[in-house]
């Protein structure tokens, strides 16, 4: 009998048990997938001699992460790479917005739109170097983050107090207003706060903006040399050295729970596996309280709030292998792993207004991704690895653009919303179809089939608006990964800190089951079987 279940075997579920088996616990992760690595996979699948990334690619969360950087996972095999340039984005006048791998250089860049924005920019870094680290630890810690709040609290009194925490807290619209002359550096902070499902107007777009946005000065937009799915091979790597066990093709039904308490999970196939001190959960808040634990062991007003859980946008993504790089009209875009396109500020409010009242856009926004330019093992020389994704509602009520999309996702409105997404970057890179070897198309069913978590294509475990974020994520007063049933614990982004590939929820699960551990129940005794067909109820 394993001390602990880890259901999940995604970034969070593997380093929640990589954590265990480091405290000498026992620990075994069941995979519905036939692989490891949740939304962090890669394969040959667009093209035999191409690498492409399923759904995460770029990891500056990951290169920022204390704790994925205590597994020390160089030794498991993993190494980074990063694109000369971080990230691009294209003006219709043929100019480009740029972040550079130095602040020096993108000060430079944003000073070529208007004179004092590399300034403003550089100010921005030195209020990064003031309060990053405790953002970070407060970010990384379990909710509340009581050291790193602290610390945090009197740094920003030292760095302009109030007048500070209300720069956090702006819009993004307005943070770029109030800090740049140009629109360079506008579009850097709203580009960066659109990669989570926060529209220019948003209360708190403007800090998470300049937090991406920070994160990529300071770490660059890394990759994984290889794909994806080597940042998962090392996590399981070394879970198998330190003696725990992934089982993929197991789909977990249901959280056991005997006298309060999970005592382990029933599978799809019928089987009991048992856990003697904790089950971890790897899945969303929804699928976890609303189909793995009977109601009967949650609170009701849990499962009140559980209607109200929000989900983040639904994600529509396109991969292709591309035989020659993207023809961009801007020549930085060349150079740089990511590219955000989009028709400047007022473009990605247009965008996200049309995503709020329920519309496919019709003009999207598009985070593209030049997987070759950052890591030149992913295609041949001379080629492009690349993908793009934009977002769409959950409920379709109707289509801005022309093809009458549905949400329905057949094969028609597939092929349609990827054309659409072509037209876009044929405005930005003319002749981008000529290159196009082969596509493939990810509507959010799609990656939903492909991995639980990703509901209907939402890909950060819901909103990472203000009302479901801290001590509201992922319902009012469940910031810890503690749960109502006694050794279960959430694990997954549905738990505070939220989505990004940085380990902290499956961390902070980690160390509640091993905070709770001398809480193990000795009175209980459940006569296990483990084969289908002969499991008991006790």
């Amino acid at each position: 009998m394993p001390d602990a279940v880890v259901i999940g075997a995604g970034p969070n579920g593997l380093v929640a048990a990589n954590l265990l088996a480091d405290a000498g616990w026992s620990v075994e992760v069941l995979e519905a997938q036939p692989e490891p690595g949740g939304a962090v996979r890669s394969d040959r699948g667009v093209h035999p001699d191409f690498v492409s990334d399923l759904f995460s690619a770029f990891y500056p969360l990951a290169a920022a992460s204390p704790v994925l950087a205590g597994l020390g996972l160089k030794e498991d095999g993993l190494s980074w790479s990063r694109a000369p340039r971080v990230l691009a984005h294209p003006l219709p006048d043929g100019r480009c917005a740029v972040l550079e791998r130095g602040a020096e250089r993108t000060a430079v860049g944003l000073d070529s739109f208007a004179a004092g924005d590399g300034a403003a920019w550089l100010d921005l870094c030195t209020t990064w170097n003031r309060l990053g680290p405790d953002i970070l630890g407060a970010l990384f810690t379990p909710f509340p983050p009581v050291r790193s709040s602290v610390r945090l609290a009197a740094r920003l009194r030292a760095a302009g107090g109030l007048r500070q925490a209300r720069s956090l807290l702006l819009p993004v619209r307005r943070l770029g207003e109030e800090q740049f002359r140009g629109e360079a550096g506008r579009l850097l902070l709203a580009g960066n706060a659109l990669h989570a499902d926060l529209g220019p107007e948003a209360a708190g777009s403007g800090g998470f903006g300049w937090l991406m946005s920070m994160l990529g000065q300071t770490y660059g937009f890394p990759v994984p040399v290889g794909g994806a799915g080597a940042l998962t091979g090392a996590l399981a790597r070394r879970l198998g050295r330190r003696g725990g066990a992934v089982r993929c093709g197991e789909r977990v039904t249901e959280v056991v729970v005997r006298g309060g308490r999970a005592v382990g999970v029933r599978t799809a196939g019928g089987e009991a596996v048992p856990a003697s001190r904790a089950v971890l959960a790897d899945v969303s808040a929804p699928a976890l309280y609303g189909e793995l634990v009977d109601a009967q062991h949650l609170p009701g007003s849990l499962l009140s709030d559980l209607r109200r859980f929000q989900w983040d946008f639904a994600t529509f993504k396109v991969d292709w292998a591309l035989d020659g790089p993207v023809p961009w009209t801007a020549g930085e875009a060349s150079t740089a792993g990511t590219v955000h396109l989009a028709d400047g500020v007022d473009g990605l409010t247009r965008f996200a207004a049309q995503i709020a009242t329920g519309q496919v856009p019709d003009r999207p926004f598009l985070l593209f991704g030049q997987m070759t330019t950052a890591d030149a093992t992913r295609s041949p020389a001379g080629t492009e690895s690349a993908w793009a994704y934009t977002h769409v509602p959950h409920r379709i009520k109707g289509d801005a653009g022309g093809d009458a999309l549905t949400g329905l996702w057949d094969l028609r409105e597939q092929r349609a919303m990827a054309d659409r997404i072509e037209d876009e970057i044929e405005r930005w890179a003319p002749g981008f179809r000529s290159r196009v070897r082969s596509r493939r198309v990810l509507a959010p069913p799609t990656l939903e089939a492909m991995d639980a978590n990703l509901h209907g294509g939402a890909i950060n475990g819901g909103t990472a608006a203000a009302h479901q974020q801290l001590m509201f994520r992922p319902m009012p007063g469940t910031g810890r990964p503690e749960t109502p049933v006694k050794g279960l614990y959430l694990a997954s982004a549905s738990a505070h800190p939220g989505g990004g590939v940085h380990g902290a929820p499956g961390a902070n699960a980690a160390r509640a089951a091993l905070r709770g551990r001398n809480h193990r129940s000795r009175t209980v005794r459940i006569p296990w079987r483990v084969r289908a067909g002969q499991t008991s109820d006790g």
